[in-house]
């Protein structure tokens, strides 16, 4: 360039533009062009936009995602004629008039968007028609447009050089202050080069997003009217049509009507190969392969589910779900055991439902259709005794409760004890003893509010169904498994079973009942409610020995001497209640006498249904011997004499010794 540095910024200080941030030459001869083209501008009337007005106009909008634009449809039923005016100064002819009040609010890019669609739209027949002069002043439209629109105007005419500025102005004018240069047309010639490069790739990006439009428009040109088609051909992706397509033919919908093979279209199967045969799409019947067993616990709904012993029959994944239907028709109650086909939950379902019952407390459904129920059971004294001794290597605790407090079936059992007294390993060799010399009797052992470590010592020891809620659970879960627990029982002895529960232990389960009871407003010493203790009696009281066959017995533990007022009301309220007592003493236990049996206290109701003549002849005469000893003095005796021999037999048969 001619021109110095200093030359360029003293033309910049005369346009009133700063050079203080303006380092190269370059950017300064940028900068002086746009303040002359703004100066320019000013001084000259703004060009008006293009806009076709129609009386009937349905506005639609843009799917532009960046901005939303609205086009007026083109009718072309009805044209207007628009109105024109020369201008000598620019040397183009300017927009028409528009007979509304066009919105300020427009940006320059969208009036240049709307200004090359319009064109297009224009019908070719308009050319030939003769304009009319316009009878307003241009001076009455520059008013309209605010100095803010003006100024963006401007800048948007020096900046970007559109499609439309390069029909209208084919040579750039030489700026003032270059007009004695001698290299400004060089300036100017690179300027216009530019221009006319942007313009080419405008009109390429138009062109490409013209063909793209039209591939994405599945059309068939023979079912369209000739109207529709030609606008839609013309439209781009920034319009969206507003008149319905009509419906295809069915020969197209076909294509499409959800058979098409996808893996075929990818490529992912070798049309080369042989065709396979096709696979056998038999359906196959699961229904009778899978089999399942759990205690029925009946919904207030009428429906019902079958609990898994897994879980202390609780809520658990391995629920088994039973219809009403099932539940009418067997006659099924809570805490039946029921088994049975399975099949595998459909779409939708969320439980294994039971298809059909093959057994019912092991019993098919036509024996049991006709049982008694449990409250309508004739009880008796237990005239069966449960017997603990093998004759050989019996422990001496079964040998002494043997003797002394005989079990029979259906007997109501019940073991006080004080802490630390080992009443936890009596009940173990207890139900050991009865499970390898009854096998025939189906055992289980409720551990309510009892430490973790007994609960997994006692399943693994000992030969029965362990159910337990240890005492880190609510009271509402202790009282729920209790209540299926003695439900099952009692389903079970309605089918003639003999079934024995050892209960560890009554208090602290008449505790939970007591926690979990409505307020009744009648409250006992201690605490404990007037109505608390009805449900623990009934589940106490259940046990019992039917006439017929089956029976119920109940071996439970109660705890004195805690230091609690709640639990000696407990032990008073169930005293009297059961027919056999056998008594632990704290003084045995702590002289490791053990089994730290009160044998002097420890007696059972009608015991001469259980013995036979001679033993009890026998267990007379022992009682008669130790009535006046004391309880550490009559069980130091009495173990001397039981270790030296080898059942109890031998043992009675030493006494006249």
């Amino acid at each position: 360039m001619s021109l110095s540095m200093e030359q360029l910024q003293a033309i910049a200080e005369g346009l009133n533009v700063e050079t203080k941030h303006i380092q190269d030459q370059e950017s300064l001869v940028y900068e002086i062009l746009d303040a002359q083209a703004i100066q320019n501008a000013s001084q000259q009337p703004a060009k008006k936009r293009t806009r076709i007005v129609k009386k009937d106009v349905d506005h639609v909008y843009s799917a532009n995602q960046e901005k939303s634009e609205s086009f007026e449809k083109k009718t072309p039923a009805k044209k207007t004629k628009a109105k024109t005016e020369t201008s000598s100064e620019s040397g183009t002819a300017t927009d028409a008039t528009p007979a509304e009040k066009p919105k300020k609010t427009r940006t320059r890019k969208n009036t240049t968007k709307e200004t090359a669609a319009e064109k297009k739209a224009l019908p070719e027949n308009q050319e030939g028609e003769q304009v009319a002069p316009a009878t307003e002043p241009t001076d009455n439209a520059t008013n309209t447009e605010t100095p803010l629109i003006q100024a963006e105007d401007a800048n948007a005419t020096a900046n970007s050089i559109t499609p439309v500025l390069k029909e209208e102005q084919t040579e750039m004018p030489i700026p003032e202050f270059l007009a004695g240069d001698d290299n400004a047309s060089e300036i100017v010639e690179q300027l216009e080069s530019n221009a006319a490069e942007v313009a080419k790739e405008l009109e390429e990006e138009e062109n490409e997003k013209k063909a793209q439009a039209e591939a994405a428009i599945p059309i068939h040109e023979n079912n369209l009217d000739p109207e529709i088609l030609e606008k839609l051909q013309s439209a781009t992706t920034d319009i969206i049509p507003i008149q319905d397509i009509p419906t295809l033919s069915d020969s197209y919908e076909n294509e499409y009507n959800g058979n098409y093979d996808t893996a075929d279209d990818m490529g992912l199967i070798d049309n080369n190969d042989e065709p396979q045969e096709n696979e056998d799409n038999t359906q196959y019947n699961f229904d009778n392969v899978l089999t399942g067993s759990g205690v029925l616990e009946i919904m207030p709904d009428g429906f019902g589910f079958l609990r898994s012993a897994d879980y202390n029959y609780l809520t658990s994944p391995d629920d088994i779900y039973v219809s009403q239907n099932q539940i009418k028709t067997y006659g099924l109650k809570n805490g039946d055991v029921v088994e049975g086909n399975i099949r595998i939950p459909r779409e939708g379902e969320k439980f294994f439902p039971l298809v059909s019952i093959d057994h019912i407390n092991g019993l098919t459904p036509n024996e049991i259709r006709d049982r008694v129920p449990f409250e309508h059971l004739t009880p008796l004294f237990p005239d069966e005794k449960f017997k603990l001794c093998t004759g050989n290597n019996d422990s001496l605790s079964v040998r002494i409760v043997d003797l002394f407090t005989p079990i029979g079936k259906g007997q109501r059992a019940l073991i006080v004890a004080q802490p630390k007294t080992g009443k936890t390993m009596l009940m173990k060799e207890i139900a050991n003893a009865i499970a390898r010399n009854h096998p025939d009797t189906y055992l289980m052992m409720l551990l309510i509010d009892e430490r973790p470590e007994e609960v997994t010592d006692m399943a693994r020891t000992v030969n029965a169904e362990v159910i337990a809620s240890t005492f880190d659970e609510p009271a509402a879960r202790h009282v729920k498994i209790a209540g299926i627990v003695l439900e099952k029982a009692k389903r079970m002895v309605e089918c003639g079973h003999d079934v024995v529960i050892f209960l560890d232990s009554i208090t602290r389960l008449a505790r939970a009942y007591n926690t979990v009871s409505p307020a009744s407003g009648k409250v006992l010493s201690g605490g404990v409610d007037a109505n608390a203790l009805q449900k623990p009696k009934r589940f106490f009281g259940a046990a019992r020995n039917i006439e017929g066959g089956g029976s119920l017995t109940i071996i439970a533990t109660a705890l004195i001497d805690t230091g609690s007022k709640m639990d000696e009301v407990i032990f008073e309220e169930f005293k009297g209640t059961g027919n056999m007592e056998l008594q632990l003493d704290r003084s045995l236990s702590n002289k490791r006498i053990f089994p730290a049996v009160n044998i002097v206290a420890s007696s059972t109701r009608r015991d001469d249904l259980l013995q036979d003549p001679q033993t009890l002849n026998r267990m007379w005469i022992l009682r008669k011997y130790i009535a006046d000893m004391t309880p550490i003095e009559a069980m130091t005796d009495l173990k001397k004499h039981i270790e030296n021999t080898r059942n109890n037999e031998e043992y009675l048969m030493s006494m006249n010794s």
